[in-house]
């Protein structure tokens, strides 16, 4: 198949969160398949700095004249190659997307957004245009999130054999959903008529998300069972009514982790590589790590890990409250991470009496994330709700125990130890409170003397964390829907704001 990627995020260039290590690696996996794959991304300062761009400039394009949409709008596309061999066609619109943060800065989103995204997906929907006419259509059009979810919905809005594209909407995190002023509708080449409730309106508001939602072919999370929770008015982040009429065509697939970044044992960036069949050298990483951070150096001491954005959602005020009944303890805290500011101040304070054993550093570079894994025995992840997690998947792979909450895709990929360590690859608590966490990681720290520790560890490592199959099931999705009629659309329920 012939697939096209549109995304906003692409690692290790342009990353945010885990989105941009699931385009890239899921991109990968399906061309190791045997599919062709191109990523459409807008035109970041970070890919102009990696070398990816050829320097071969596309004609200019320009965007179809639309009612109410801003005259004369064009922009470039420049050609590029992952090292996967994986397709880039990186649009630019000038002025648009040369700035620091892909959504926004420490003051917050960019005022803008709406246009940024806006256009960036008409361009989009022009470059399949284009490939259409030029009798080499793209099987699968596989959009990424709310910057890119307006993509199915503005192909739909073409019509004819552009409006039967089949398309797939990939939800990473439901919450982020691009919800914008109704003259919003204008950066779409889209009139008034779609501001009504089975069409984009939401809560007196356009969503981009919503748009995706009713016109893509299928729609996909990242986990099985988060996939459950968004169809519930708890987790459904006001767009269950959506999904539930939609509920045939949401699939949650669980992510995968690139080996060829994500393996101790081939790993630049660790003091000493490792695996699952000797694990020695982990000591060694853990020594290195304490040293290069300033904290006490005591390789017998667990070493308990948290990474991640500091923010509500992945539970930092919950660790900030347990950190010192963990502290007491004989174990080491190291934290890293950024967001909100008055969290990273309780985190901050929550380590300072215990400077010897215990760090927050702040965030940290993609390498010294590696060193932290390589370092940890236990990796904390006590998020509130969590579409899949992939720091709970890279510890296992580096040989660290998780510690989680017993939500969405936490729960698809860990299971809970046993007391004597026979069967499990990690540690859940049940309620999202700071007891409850400290309860677990006490577990997890009587673990680490456990005489069945080593094999556990080992065990867990060994796990098949990767994307083969995640992508032979992504590959499953877009032949089902290509073998469909049309793609299935389903308006919103009128109960819908």
């Amino acid at each position: 198949m012939d697939i096209l990627f549109a995304a906003s995020e692409l690692a290790p260039m342009v990353k945010v969160g885990g989105l941009a290590d699931v385009v890239a690696a899921l991109s990968k996996a399906l061309r190791l398949l045997g599919h062709k794959v191109t990523i459409a991304i807008p035109r970041f300062p970070a890919l102009e700095a990696s070398g990816l761009l050829l320097a071969r400039r596309l004609t200019p394009m320009a965007l179809p004249s639309l009612p109410g949409a801003p005259a004369g709008e064009s922009f470039h596309v420049l050609d590029g190659k992952l090292g996967s061999g994986v397709e880039l066609l990186v649009i630019d619109f000038p002025g648009l997307f040369d700035r620091p943060g892909v959504y926004g800065d420490d003051s917050g989103d960019y005022a803008d957004n709406a246009r940024r995204f806006g256009l960036f997906s008409r361009a989009v929907v022009e470059v399949v245009r284009q490939r259409s006419r030029a009798g080499t259509p793209y099987d699968i059009v596989h959009a990424h999130d709310w910057p890119t979810a307006m993509v199915p919905y503005l192909l739909r809005e073409q019509g004819g054999e552009l409006g039967r594209t089949r398309t797939v909407l990939t939800l990473h995190n439901l919450s982020h959903q691009g919800s914008f002023p109704v003259a919003a509708l204008a950066q779409l080449g889209l009139g008034l008529d779609h501001f009504s409730t089975d069409h984009l309106e939401f809560y007196g508001q356009i969503s981009f998300l919503k748009g995706g939602l009713l016109a893509a072919s299928a729609v996909t999370t990242v986990s099985t069972t988060y996939a459950r929770e968004i169809l519930t008015p708890e987790l459904g982040e006001r767009l269950d009514g959506v999904l539930r009429s939609r509920k045939d065509k949401v699939l949650g697939i669980i992510n995968g982790i690139d080996y060829a970044v994500w393996n101790p044992m081939t790993d630049p960036a660790i003091a000493a590589r490792y695996d699952a069949e000797d694990t020695a050298n982990k000591g060694r990483c853990k020594s290195a790590l304490l040293q290069e951070i300033g904290l006490e150096i005591n390789p017998e001491r667990p070493l308990i890990v948290s990474l991640g954005r500091v923010v509500a959602q992945k539970g930092s005020d919950l660790l900030a409250a347990a950190l010192p009944k963990i502290l007491k303890g004989d174990v080491s805290v190291v934290i890293a991470g950024k967001g909100d500011a008055a969290l990273e101040a309780k985190l901050e304070a929550g380590v300072a009496k215990s400077s010897e054993r215990a760090k927050y550093l702040g965030g940290v570079s993609e390498a010294v994330s590696h060193r932290l894994l390589a370092a940890a025995d236990i990796v904390v992840v006590p998020s509130r709700y969590e579409p899949c997690g992939l720091v709970q998947l890279y510890a296992q792979r580096y040989g660290a125990l998780p510690v989680a909450s017993r939500t969405g895709g936490l729960v698809d990929t860990i299971v809970d130890c046993d007391a004597g360590l026979d069967t499990g690859s990690g540690f859940l608590f049940d309620k999202p409170t700071a007891t409850a966490l400290v309860g677990a990681v006490q577990r997890a720290v009587a673990a680490v003397s456990h005489p069945r520790w080593g094999a556990l560890r080992r065990r867990v490592m060994r796990l098949d964390l990767g994307w083969d199959r995640p992508a032979r099931r992504y590959a499953h999705v877009y032949r089902s829907i290509l073998t469909e009629a049309q793609p299935a659309v389903t308006p919103a329920p009128t109960a819908q704001p």
